[in-house]
């Protein structure tokens, strides 16, 4: 569905099975909704589409994401909830923020180098966790799992250091924005 800017918000159900909960880093306030994201744009300018199966993964980490979270840009105390338009520009994650009527509030821009490295490993255990899936045994599977999980961990953690004075978040929602900063770089 495309809005008025001609740019497309996804959304479709989800298996959320890869987004555990951890609230143990928590900078809001669990009962205010008015921090959260209500809807998330890709501009299909700069964020080119993909193969059905990425964009697929794209969409599901979309609803994940919309579906339940804690956002607060810094320094806007009146709450949403909130649009989180993104684009891509010279590598680099343009996060803009605004009010559901199209108010600006801020915009973030991020250098994603910082996350180069472990993009690039997530994706390569992600491709042993799938081979392993097909023949492994139980343990083996299990084993390359918690490796999966320990670099989206860590990813995470990276992204809240980043965002850190720009926008307030739970490790939950850093761990779902992380997955969509890993779709978007996903190149099948």
């Amino acid at each position: 569905m495309a809005d008025r800017d001609g740019r497309v918000a996804l959304d479709t159900a989800s298996d959320r099975q890869d987004c555990e909960k951890d609230d143990t880093v928590t900078t809001l306030k669990a009962d205010d909704d008015a921090f959260r994201l209500s809807s998330i744009i890709l501009d299909p300018t700069s964020i080119q589409p993909a193969t059905p199966d990425i964009e697929h993964e794209r969409s599901v980490a979309i609803f994940d994401l919309v579906e339940e979270n804690r956002f607060h840009p810094v320094g806007h105390e009146d709450g949403g909830p909130y649009r989180l338009d993104l684009s891509m520009v010279e590598r680099k994650l343009v996060m803009d923020i605004k009010l559901e009527n199209g108010d600006q509030i801020a915009t973030h821009i991020l250098s994603l180098t910082p996350f180069r490295r472990i993009i690039k490993d997530y994706f390569l255990i992600c491709d042993s966790y799938y081979e392993a899936i097909k023949t492994a045994t139980p343990s083996k599977i299990e084993a390359i799992d918690m490796g999966r999980r320990g670099l989206h961990n860590e990813g995470s953690q990276i992204l809240q250091a980043r965002l850190d004075g720009k926008i307030d978040t739970d490790f939950s929602t850093a761990r779902r924005l992380f997955t969509l900063i890993c779709a978007l770089h996903w190149r099948g």
